[in-house]
């Protein structure tokens, strides 16, 4: 393990974590706010004293039952939004519309979702279900170019990922590593023209595998910590949430999904690499420059899931912080990429188990657990980094070594025993034994501060303030804020029982600060209350 935790180069100058990615400190203008995605807001007019006063303002109704988890932005004036197959933008303090966009196609995945979209130069970005890339103009919505990086038709993979975009490209992989044959791969895109720049492969690539643009230098390595037997092909190490970027460095940071199959890991010996792990590319020309091999060998579905937070803690000292789905907080050391800590954010119970098909484990975190796709957030006048994380344990049962061959290359393959088509990835708990936690833990240590519980899981983003706040919302609609020193509540608004699974985010437009919640997830992963999307606006 140790020789591949080495760097091929040395990662040095480091981005200041308040560095805004464009336009003022008063929008919100990337998926995590600023590329290093700290998700803190500077803005401090809504502080402890008056954050319990705020009221909702404006609502605007997507009128879809969908997975709304999309990561909104606010940039120049208007909110931008996304739904399974719309882009929208609206006027960040009426809710009024601006203009609206629908892209008709046949999904690949039955989840409804995208999480969001980029901006850059007068141009906005999102995928599709469908495997494609999309620009259009931030003013008119108008359609400028497309771009197909993902097989959606055989394979069933889609592009459901916010990208984020830099120095002229639009950064971005397309999802499916739990489909047999899939392998991740990571993307870069001219912004003007939609052209493929670079094109890297996260798990290893042999020939015949798919060429859609120039290939990235790959890591000597990765290959053989693969020890599928001949019938099994290497498959995994997609992603499916969004990325950060310390733009001094020019690194970009790319968590990268689970191998496959999930729960079967003795048809896939080795440690898998780079599925599982956060890894560093230069962002410039795609070349492997790092990575962490945070769940090796996962057999549990524990993606590394999450955009890593990028900062300097108080001390001076440059971290990365990650926190994936097994449901822990890493904390990374960049002068000696070392990894300093590793600390449980949420219940932890047998996560040493292995699967079989003659017995049952019950294992905490499931593979819906901890963190999904919202990462951590960090507060320098605290020196906390905050995690909402998901309480919510799984029973597996392994398919036998037959059955897990038998499955056609394209289709699931997470090697879970069950007749159930909604138990494939592990038959969870009752939702009546879920739970979500927020925890504000010492960013130089990983020791919690602070923590509180709430009675739904906690996925959506998390966002601390200079006031003092720190925002955040469960899937049983409750929007929360709370004292980010003390940890005392501060204010809790009912949305209507409307899941908050996508962005949580503060901004200001018409003169002061508002706080804009995507609420209304309806997904058939989650058991939430039925409800539209909606983008609802708070002030004081």
């Amino acid at each position: 393990m140790k020789r591949y935790l080495r760097a091929s180069i040395a990662i040095a100058a480091f981005a200041c974590a308040t560095s805004a990615v464009v336009a003022g400190e008063g929008d919100w203008p990337s998926y995590n706010r600023t590329l290093n995605s700290d998700r803190y807001s500077p803005l401090t007019e809504i502080k402890t004293g008056n954050a319990g006063k705020l009221k909702v303002l404006c609502t605007y109704d997507t009128g879809e039952h969908t997975s709304f988890q999309t990561g909104i932005i606010v940039v120049n004036g208007a909110l931008i939004g996304t739904t399974e197959k719309d882009t929208f933008s609206i006027n960040p303090s009426t809710c009024k519309e601006n203009w609206r966009v629908h892209e008709e196609y046949t999904p690949a995945s039955p989840l409804k979702v995208n999480r969001g979209a980029a901006y850059l130069d007068g141009r906005i970005f999102r995928g599709t279900q469908d495997g494609r890339v999309i620009a259009y103009d931030f003013t008119t919505g108008k359609r400028l170019w497309v771009t197909t990086i993902a097989d959606a038709t055989t394979l069933h993979e889609s592009v459901p990922a916010a990208p984020i975009a830099w120095n002229g490209m639009v950064f971005i992989g397309q999802a499916g590593g739990d489909n047999k044959g899939v392998k991740g791969r990571m993307y870069a895109l001219d912004a003007a023209s939609g052209s493929i720049v670079w094109e890297a492969y996260l798990v290893p690539r042999k020939p015949g595998d798919v060429a859609r643009g120039p290939s990235a230098p790959e890591a000597p390595y990765a290959a053989a910590s693969w020890r599928n037997t001949p019938d099994i092909p290497i498959s995994g190490g997609a992603t499916w949430t969004s990325y950060s970027i310390d733009p001094q460095t020019g690194t970009l940071y790319i968590p990268s999904g689970n191998p496959a199959p999930d729960f079967v890991p003795g048809v896939r010996e080795g440690d898998d690499l780079f599925a599982g792990s956060l890894v560093a590319l230069d962002a410039k020309t795609g070349a492997y420059r790092h990575h962490w091999s945070l769940v090796p060998h996962d057999w549990h579905d524990w993606d590394v899931d999450t955009a890593p937070l990028i900062v300097k803690t108080k001390s001076g000292k440059a971290m990365l912080f990650e926190a994936p789905k097994n449901g822990y907080l890493y904390g990374i050391d960049v002068a000696s990429s070392t990894i300093s800590y590793k600390v449980p954010v949420t219940r932890m119970e047998n996560t040493d188990a292995s699967f079989s098909p003659d017995k049952k484990e019950h294992v905490c975190p499931g593979s819906i657990g901890g963190a999904e796709w919202n990462g951590p957030a960090y507060d320098p006048k605290n020196d906390l980094v905050f995690t909402g994380e998901v309480e919510h344990c799984f029973t597996v049962v392994a398919q036998t070594g037959a059955e897990v061959k038998a499955v056609k290359n394209g289709d699931i393959w997470p090697g879970m025993e069950t007749k159930n088509p909604l138990d494939v990835w592990g038959k969870y708990d009752s939702a009546s034994e879920w739970a979500g936690w927020l925890y504000a833990s010492d960013a130089e240590t990983g020791k919690w501060k602070w923590r509180v519980k709430t009675n739904f899981p906690i996925l959506g983003g998390v966002t601390p303030t200079a006031g003092g706040v720190v925002f955040f919302g469960d899937i049983g609609g409750n929007f929360y804020a709370y004292n980010a020193a003390t940890g005392q509540q501060l204010l809790k608004v009912d949305l209507g029982g409307a899941a908050i699974g996508g962005g949580v985010i503060t901004y200001v437009d018409a003169g002061s600060q508002k706080v804009a919640i995507a609420a209304g997830m309806t997904s058939p992963v989650w058991p939430v209350k039925v409800a539209t999307g909606k983008v609802v606006v708070l002030g004081l």
